[in-house]
């Protein structure tokens, strides 16, 4: 069972929740963290209580008719880097201008016990389904990194899954560490949706699968795909870290690393557009646009 958030023709962002065969029906939560509470205050599951409402509720939707946004405000988007081995290639890569045989700085974060952790995105910043995300307009080397994203609430308990996108700039990245902020920070730099898979109809998110697809002209031009089970690191482990002498708020998102990394040769340019698909998250979709040319369409 999976949750969304829609806007309804009032222009309401109403929850949801979605079954396996895409019908949509309405929750009686003003968001995601409130259905969390009712079923803390109920001793039952999320899951236990969205079966509930489903199985008495007739009034169903399809989920292809609705517009879809955030399913969830996050207060924060934090993001985890080098836990995967295509992801520190591809590091070592830029830190070493294509030199693959270089040991690098990257290989001690792939093997240290602590994890690279940032600050990824704040709610302001992050957007959500067929949303635009931006390029940053002094980097010419621009990928999307899908990702798994777990949304957690102020202890660290796993409440559910996200597909998310930590869209990065290689070059800054490459040239110097220290600017890893200016590499992965910029308004949307960051898309999380379609929706979250509740931890309770998750029986082992090392068997999800993730998807990428890059468009260009509508035609595919790229698509990888990576299994969650090749992560180095334990899902815990990197909320462990996170939530260690921190202060997360409910609804924090962590987004867990990328193992689909495209060609060395390949930057994204106005127009792509990108899909980055869970199994039982759904699919998540974002145009790409060139900054300079969305605030002079937003006038």
């Amino acid at each position: 069972m999976r949750i969304i958030r829609y806007i309804d023709i009032q222009n309401q962002k109403l929850l949801a929740a979605v079954t396996n065969e895409n019908k949509a029906f309405d929750l009686p939560f003003d968001n995601f963290l409130s259905l969390i509470e009712h079923a803390q205050q109920q001793g039952k599951t999320a899951l236990q209580v969205v079966s509930d409402i489903v199985s008495e509720n007739k009034n169903e939707q399809q989920l292809e008719q609705l517009t879809l946004t955030t399913p969830i405000d996050a207060p924060e988007v934090w993001a985890a880097g080098v836990t995967y081995e295509k992801s520190k290639e591809a590091r070592n890569y830029e830190a070493t201008q294509g030199k693959l045989d270089s040991k690098t700085f990257y290989d001690k974060v792939y093997d240290a016990e602590r994890p690279e952790i940032f600050l990824k995105s704040t709610a302001a910043r992050t957007v959500g389904p067929n949303d635009p995300v931006y390029l940053r307009s002094d980097s010419n080397w621009q990928i999307p990194e899908p990702e798994l994203g777990l949304v957690i609430d102020s202890e660290g308990t796993v409440l559910g899954y996200i597909a998310g996108n930590d869209m990065s700039c290689r070059d800054i990245e490459g040239e110097n560490p220290l600017y890893l902020p200016q590499a992965k920070v910029w308004k949307n730099s960051c898309s999380i949706g379609p929706a979250i898979l509740l931890a309770d109809a998750v029986e082992n998110p090392y068997e999800l699968e993730i998807t990428c697809r890059i468009f260009r002209n509508e035609e595919k031009f790229f698509e990888g795909n990576a299994k969650v089970s090749q992560l180095k690191r334990k899902l815990d482990e990197l909320v462990s870290f996170l939530t260690r002498d921190n202060e997360i708020f409910d609804g924090t998102v962590l987004l867990t690393g990328t193992c689909v990394v495209p060609p060395n040769d390949f930057t994204l340019a106005h127009n792509d557009r990108i899909e980055i698909e869970i199994p039982g998250i759904g699919v998540l979709n974002n145009p790409v646009m060139a900054q300079k040319t969305a605030v002079v369409s937003g006038n």
